[in-house]
């Protein structure tokens, strides 16, 4: 549990794994665009991409929420 809670660790996986690939353009942000263009033609294998991609931000939500929340 105590990795979940390093911010460190979190900001490092966005900037990594949440980017990757980099060039031309990041990848969970090609997902983005995809879905919001209607998402068509995505197969199941492009949604679980879509959430790995994205699960380190969501872990920076989290964190984000929990520590405010406890002021």
């Amino acid at each position: 549990m105590k990795l979940l809670n390093d911010w460190k660790l979190i900001v490092l996986l966005c900037l990594t794994l949440g980017l990757a690939p980099f060039f031309p353009e990041p990848h969970l942000w090609g997902k983005l665009k995809w879905i919001a263009g209607g998402a068509n033609n995505m197969q199941p294998m492009d949604w679980f991409d879509t959430l790995m991609h994205g699960f380190p931000f969501l872990l920076l939500i989290r964190f984000v929420i929990v520590k405010f929340a406890k002021k």
